[in-house]
């Protein structure tokens, strides 16, 4: 599974499960009307930054777009600045490795040399994406509770 893959599944599983029982409870109750999310409530939910669903979330009157460029922006220098570390950091760490015999000594070398750039290219890549990037997202569908699992 990808990372898409499982957060897809998740919001799933949370759309099932807070719909069923109500719909449920209103055919055991024989009510008149089945109480059936529309789409654009489901379609709202998938580009959320949630993993809850409810019929209806706190808004925003407006977009802030200067606060989205911003927040795109910090996204893309958090990209170059991995690239710059990975390139600067990581490479030179396995030089001509595929034509040299296997030496264990080098690559545990290569491998411990490589870890204090790896953790910040891991944390510069969770700054990027759960920070910026679903931040820039909550912004442009005015998700107004970023408190929500509180």
């Amino acid at each position: 599974f990808s990372v898409l893959q499982v957060r897809l599944v998740m919001k799933a599983h949370s759309f099932v499960r807070e719909n069923v029982p109500r719909v449920l409870s209103s055919v055991k109750d024989k009510s008149s009307t089945v109480p059936i999310p529309r789409i654009s409530q489901y379609l709202y939910f998938l580009f959320a930054p949630t993993l809850i669903y409810r019929d209806s979330y706190p808004r925003n009157p407006t977009i802030r777009w200067g606060y989205v460029a911003t927040k795109f922006a910090q996204v893309l220098g958090s990209l170059f600045y991995a690239y710059y570390i990975f390139v600067r950091l990581c490479i030179p760490q396995f030089p001509n490795s595929s034509q040299e015999a296997f030496n264990l000594r080098g690559l545990v070398l290569c491998i411990f040399n490589s870890i204090l750039p790896g953790v910040l290219i891991f944390f510069l890549v969770f700054f990027a994406f759960l920070h910026c990037w679903l931040n820039a997202f909550a912004e442009m569908l005015r998700f107004a509770d970023r408190m929500f699992y509180k």
